[in-house]
């Protein structure tokens, strides 16, 4: 749709309660704020729907496009968006968190949207693409008093953990140069077994605590939440190798080896659940990551 038929779109929307005419006579129909990815500007387009209890099931269809609507691309980077819904007599404004779904839950979601409006059928039959399936969950209104960017924190605490890994493996490495290498320093194995012991606790309170609770309120996150845990057990493996290898003799070599494992896997890791978590949870409120990096 272009500008301007979307521009007289929106503006009967708010002029008839909800209600409009022409080829959208009778649709249900919300208008979807978001914040544009690249220019963080608000943008409004119309959007069908069908409810799902409290929440709000929207296809990014572009009417079987070749390519994703922008709104799809905008809430992706931004999640928080507003809603306004119309009953014929008003209007109401909400604000709401979008999260794509994955995978299974993408597809049982779609037939269950196709079930009450069939069309999006014949848009999917029409287009190569996977027509993404976007759950608009309700915000808690309390939250909103004491919201703040815990994606961005999370950001921070992984910042601290790149970096802490970086320095100890330059100090280790700086020792192998010399032959025969001398014996760690003590001061450098307490700071190993501290970063590991952080990084266990670090993992340990997402699977348990972070994870669920994410996965409670965004099931349609299963799919990403358990890839993530796999990662986790991968990093485990070769972290538990490292602070063996502290607790024992602290060869040099083996526990640089151990090192540069650890960054490869941690590292990809770590950009991985960033580019999944970070925009949900900058639209959340508190989350419980112990700050390990004061």
């Amino acid at each position: 749709m272009t500008n301007e038929f979307n521009r007289q779109i929106i503006e009967e929307f708010r002029a008839n309660g909800g209600r409009v005419g022409g080829p959208f006579e009778g649709a249900v129909l919300a208008l979807l704020t978001t914040t544009g990815a690249r220019t963080g500007r608000a943008r409004t387009s119309p959007v069908g729907f069908v409810r799902d209890g409290d929440r709000l099931l929207i296809i990014a269809s572009a009417g079987g496009a070749p390519a994703h609507p922008a709104w799809y691309h905008n809430l992706v980077a931004h999640p928080r968006v507003t809603v306004e819904i119309g009953d014929g007599a008003r209007v109401e404004t909400s604000t709401m968190i979008a999260v794509p779904a994955r995978g299974e839950a993408r597809d049982r979601l779609f037939a269950q949207v196709v079930e009450v409006a069939p069309g999006f059928a014949d848009y999917q039959a029409a287009t190569s693409r996977v027509l993404p399936v976007v759950v608009l969950h309700p915000t808690d209104a309390a939250e909103e008093a004491r919201l703040r960017a815990v994606g961005d924190e999370l950001v921070r605490l992984h910042g601290w953990f790149r970096e802490e890994l970086r320095t100890i493996r330059d100090e280790v490495a700086g020792r192998t140069a010399t032959m025969p290498a001398p014996p760690l320093e003590a001061a450098l194995l307490t700071r190993c077994v501290e970063f590991c012991d952080g990084l266990e606790r670090h993992h340990t309170g997402e699977d348990l605590v972070v994870f669920p609770h994410l996965q409670g309120l965004f099931p349609e996150l299963g799919p990403a939440l358990a890839r993530l845990r796999d990662e986790h057990h991968v990093v485990a493996g070769i972290r538990a190798e490292l602070r063996a290898l502290l607790d024992g003799t602290a060869d040099t070599g083996r526990m640089l080896a151990d090192l540069d494992r650890l960054g490869e896997r941690l590292v990809a890791h770590l950009d991985h659940e960033e580019a999944q978590l970070v925009p949900v949870l900058n639209a959340l409120g508190d989350a419980p990551w112990p700050n390990l990096a004061e």
